[in-house]
């Protein structure tokens, strides 16, 4: 992971996080079956990840520029519950998920790949991008994760800023304690 000045002053900050869908939560590919279907592959490293932010008391959010019914799926699996789609100019998304969420750009992270992202990343207190971000975004980003889009880079972010919010001791403490893995307490979406 590359952490650029001043990120983690600025990770200590964070209560929500935005992620782009493509290239982000999944590799970017966009598959299509024999009767036109279209498929994305999300990672469960990632979701794990998202679910564990919750526990910790943060929200999440996504704004993309494509629709899709497997995004709607997966998103309430994760219980992320602000969920734009087909938003090409993501800046009125994000105006009204501060608003929503009664943030400052300060409290807020976005994790983008593409030059698509780039209005919001710079706006955003802590601007994000997977290894196999386009150079433009990798140029401007504050982290960027050693891993690739759909390919565990959520869950590196994630993990990074629960660690300088002093929050993942807590949360891997659960997965340690036998009582919650014979109980089966841990009760975690992935």
């Amino acid at each position: 992971m590359e952490i650029r000045t001043g990120a983690r002053e600025k990770a200590g900050k964070i209560q929500l996080i935005i992620f782009d869908v493509d290239g982000v939560l999944t590799d970017g590919g966009i598959y299509v079956g024999p009767e036109g279907e279209l498929f994305k592959p999300f990672n469960c490293k990632d979701g794990l990840g998202i679910t564990l932010w919750h526990r910790a008391g943060r929200k999440t959010a996504v704004i993309t520029g494509r629709s899709s019914a497997m995004l709607g799926q997966r998103a309430a699996e994760l219980k992320i519950t602000a969920v734009w789609q087909g938003k090409r100019d993501k800046r009125q998304a994000y105006r009204e998920l501060k608003e929503k969420f009664h943030l400052r750009d300060e409290e807020i992270a976005y994790i983008g790949d593409d030059l698509i992202d780039l209005p919001v990343m710079l706006q955003a207190g802590l601007a994000a991008a997977p290894a196999d971000a386009v150079p433009d975004v990798l140029q401007r980003a504050d982290l960027i994760a050693g891993n690739l889009g759909g390919h565990g880079a959520v869950r590196e972010i994630l993990e990074f800023i629960l660690q300088e919010q002093n929050k993942w001791q807590e949360l891997l403490a659960d997965f340690l304690t036998p009582e919650n893995n014979e109980n089966n307490t841990l009760n975690l979406a992935q």
